[in-house]
């Protein structure tokens, strides 16, 4: 029989869904229609709307504790990896997997539609906390200022493009006032459920926060596909645009007149304790892997900074590094494995050097005596309402 309380037709609301504290697991049969396993827990182009009281794990004045070490629902209060994950190996998204020239969660080219999203939500979860310390807080004041002056708002209406588990909503909802209506794109449905029902439940002056869910491309967005929209996020998603990809989304944006907020770009640098010879030369084989099929890589905060200027948009620039110590060590196990794993996928005649380098690099991560620091970028591109520059 099926459960009223997750009846769901094609193009209708998704009632509210369980807050964080109630979910103990996620599965397809939370959706009527689909068989588990099918991979169809949120059919495409269905749009749904979450909303909750106060009782949420962020908001109000839980908004105070920080959510950064919060577990992903369905996933548990720490990161337990699959049955098929093989120890040492790297989980999905950390690593070289799948086709290049595609980002694991986000369907940036033409596909099977079939093909299986390449990003663990183990990985977005092992992360999560470095993203969020890492993040610039020095571009949300600016940022406030922009959504506080917009014309015509009653509330914001926020695109996050490539959400996986919303963890930028998570971390953002609660630092912005009023009321927000977060519209979630990811082309997995899975993290699109994960996000969903993971969303904060208010801001940070206790207004609401409601929550809308998009499966599909985001990599060809219009001014059309972002009216009425207040500001555009995304974590990790410039880097592997192309250029051409990236001056779309600067147009979309600058075209809609609605700021973005583009964080932890990487940005072609890291720095390891103690160092080692072949560190630059790893850095640079990795590099090169992220540029491959006409992806920007590190280039890619350079080439939107310049996009977004040249469609008329002010655009300010801050690091958001992660820095990783012993208290990071799961983090900096996967990481290293997939910096590695590419550098060696893109220059197979280091293989021999890069076992030894790794195997030694571990030990002394299992020591604590390892430290690491990944630099990132992220981008605040502020579009005078209605279009133009700032």
């Amino acid at each position: 029989m099926t459960n009223p309380a997750t009846t769901t037709q094609q193009g209708g609301a998704i009632p509210a869904q369980p807050g964080p504290r109630e979910v103990t697991g996620v599965t397809d049969s939370a959706v009527p229609g689909t068989k588990p396993g099918s991979g169809q827990a949120i059919a495409a182009g269905v749009q749904g709307v979450v909303s909750g009281g106060q009782s949420g794990r962020i908001g109000g004045e839980s908004a105070a504790r920080s959510t950064e070490h919060a577990a992903v629902p369905g996933l548990g209060s720490s990161v337990a990896f699959g049955p098929g994950h093989v120890p040492g190996a790297v989980i999905p998204g950390a690593g070289p997997s799948g086709k290049p020239g595609s980002r694991p969660t986000v369907k940036l080219r033409e596909a099977d539609p079939d093909d299986p999203p390449r990003y663990a939500p183990e990985w977005l979860e092992l992360r999560e906390p470095a993203d969020a310390a890492g993040r610039a807080h020095d571009l949300l004041d600016p940022l406030r200022i922009r959504l506080a002056n917009m014309p015509g708002k009653s509330g914001v209406v926020i695109h996050d493009l490539g959400c996986g588990t919303g963890s930028m909503g998570r971390w953002l909802a609660p630092r912005l006032d009023g009321a927000q209506h977060w519209i979630l794109h990811d082309r997995d449905p899975y993290l699109l459920h994960f996000a969903a029902v993971s969303s904060p439940r208010s801001a940070a002056d206790g207004s609401r926060v409601t929550v809308e869910t998009r499966r599909g491309d985001v990599a060809r967005l219009t001014p059309d596909a972002l009216q009425g929209a207040s500001l555009v996020t995304a974590s990790a998603l410039l880097d592997v645009l192309t250029r051409e990809e990236i001056d779309t989304l600067a147009a979309a944006c600058t075209g809609a007149g609605c700021p973005a907020l583009l964080t932890l770009s990487v940005a072609g640098r890291v720095e390891l304790t103690p160092s080692h010879p072949l560190d630059a030369e790893l850095t640079q084989a990795f590099n090169d892997h992220q540029r491959r099929d006409g992806l920007l890589g590190p280039d890619a905060v350079t080439a939107a900074a310049e996009a977004f200027s040249e469609h008329g948009a002010t655009v300010r620039l801050h690091p958001s590094p992660w820095r990783l110590g012993p208290e990071q060590a799961a983090l900096t196990e996967q990481w290293l494995r997939g910096w590695v794993g590419a550098a060696v996928e893109e220059r197979p005649e280091l293989r021999a050097e890069a076992d030894v380098y790794l195997t030694n690099r571990l030990a002394a991560l299992a020591a604590g005596e390892l430290r690491v620091t990944v630099h990132h970028v992220d981008l605040l591109a502020l579009s005078r309402p209605g279009g133009g520059a700032s």
